[in-house]
């Protein structure tokens, strides 16, 4: 599937993938993120965190009618306000989203799969 814009000069498509490695990008960047977790945890394992390369697994993008919406699984650091964390992941997610793509998201949800603790 993919995502379809109108602009000026046409029509742009812009794949699911595309969209779900973008954002899990800006996640991992965010302060309190071990990484993103597999949306399928028994199938997958118990919170693997994903590499950079399958980001697509650990991100659902949906578009219902007009409104685009983001599931992401993410594992956060020990420690850390895990609210505060989510709320971070959320507003940079759709920053980068709307800077990179021209994408406004209408939601970004947030499912900690984990927590673990960082070497120091």
């Amino acid at each position: 599937m993919s995502i379809e814009l109108q602009t000026k000069y046409g029509q742009i498509d812009i794949s699911n993938d595309v969209i779900a490695t973008v954002a899990g990008g800006a996640a991992v960047d965010c302060y309190g993120i071990i990484g993103m977790a597999s949306k399928k945890q028994f199938k997958d394992g118990i919170a693997e965190i994903l590499r950079k390369e399958n980001f697509t697994k650990g991100v659902i993008v949906r578009q219902e009618e007009e409104e685009v919406h983001i599931d992401m699984y993410i594992i956060v650091s020990y420690g850390t306000k895990i609210s505060e964390v989510a709320h971070n992941v959320q507003s940079k997610v759709k920053y980068t989203l709307n800077k990179t793509v021209g994408l406004a998201v209408d939601s970004v949800n947030i499912f900690v799969q984990g927590v673990r603790v960082t070497n120091p």
